[in-house]
């Protein structure tokens, strides 16, 4: 790292032609980030992705009259000079890592690469001592600011009120079937299917440590075997159901904690006060599970009571009968 960051070079090492060069490749890179937020967006949100196409466009306009001013300041040939080159310089988030997280985080991150351009720029144009330098970064920092406002005036010509309310619902919709569906699935596995070995295994043998192993093997193997049952059983293309990847990790993940909620309180040696802790953290997760079946899901609250509570109890029950027998 230290090597990297000794071939990075000072901003206020930069010529006047190195930092429109600058300029220049970091308007081409955000048009290419916009242009694949409005790829990954027109499915499902087509006003959304109108409006990163029109910044993208932007972007090309500003980057072609950089270009021009270019051409008559120094000529053809534009240095190789990217944000990378720069220490200090503000850097972008890789695409696929927002992409990833949603329509309002990759609107978030738009209006953070337009301030953070806009701020770099006005900084740097309140340092610079030479009149022309000063004048070059002015006139970027008005361009990002430009960018802002179009931003608003293109959100306010392709998402009104009824649009932005129907891309939320989908946007909300597309949460609860990727990641919400898919997890409290696995909480729910993982939570009761756990109950009977483990409970089974406390009373059979009254040891604590054997048991925590019990209940420890259980969350793991179910987590395991949940998610990538979940991954394989739908790739998401014609149920919409999102990722198969960010489904099974979702199922995979919540299967694991919620056997190991009622497990880790076996890591306490004495054997009744750590079954009365999993008795307590089992209630508390069965509880949970239906209120946010209730919350996220619509499902009525008597019955995901009735499917969880009382099934998850009877389970329970079973556990301690057969252990004890």
């Amino acid at each position: 790292m230290g090597l990297n960051l000794g071939y990075r070079r000072q901003f206020k090492d930069l010529s006047e032609q190195e930092i429109l060069a600058l300029a220049i490749s970091s308007e081409e890179d955000d048009g290419r980030i916009y242009r694949s937020y409005a790829a990954r967006l027109r499915e499902e949100f087509p006003a959304s992705a109108a409006i990163f196409e029109g910044m993208a466009a932007e972007e090309d306009e500003h980057r072609h009259r950089l270009i021009e001013l270019h051409r008559e300041r120094f000529g053809e040939t534009i240095p190789l000079i990217r944000r990378e080159h720069v220490a200090g310089f503000y850097a972008r988030r890789p695409v696929w890592l927002v992409e990833n997280l949603g329509l309002e985080r990759i609107r978030d991150e738009a209006a953070r690469m337009e301030e953070e351009a806009g701020a770099f720029y006005r900084n740097a144009a309140a340092h610079a001592t030479d009149a022309k330098t000063r004048a070059l970064l002015g006139d970027l920092a008005a361009a990002e600011a430009g960018h802002v406002t179009l931003a608003e005036d293109l959100t306010e010509a392709h998402l009104d009120g009824e649009t932005r309310d129907k891309e939320a619902d989908a946007a909300h919709r597309q949460f609860v079937l990727t990641w919400v569906q898919p997890g409290l699935a696995g909480l729910m596995d993982g939570s009761v299917s756990t109950l009977a070995p483990i409970f089974a295994a406390a009373f059979a043998t009254g040891d604590t440590w054997q048991t925590f192993l019990v209940g420890l093997a259980a969350s793991v193997g179910a987590g395991i075997s949940m998610g990538f049952t979940e991954a394989a059983s739908d790739d998401g293309q014609i149920s919409g159901r999102g990722s198969p990847v960010k489904r099974g990790i979702a199922t995979g993940v919540m299967t694991t904690i919620g056997g190991l909620g009622h497990a880790l309180p076996y890591l306490i040696p004495d054997f009744w006060t750590a079954t009365i802790i999993a008795f307590v953290v089992v209630f508390v997760e069965l509880w949970a599970i239906a209120w946010i079946q209730n919350r996220y899901m619509q499902t009525p609250f008597w019955r995901a009571t009735l499917q969880v509570v009382i099934g998850g109890g009877l389970v329970l029950a079973a556990g301690m009968l057969i252990g004890s027998g």
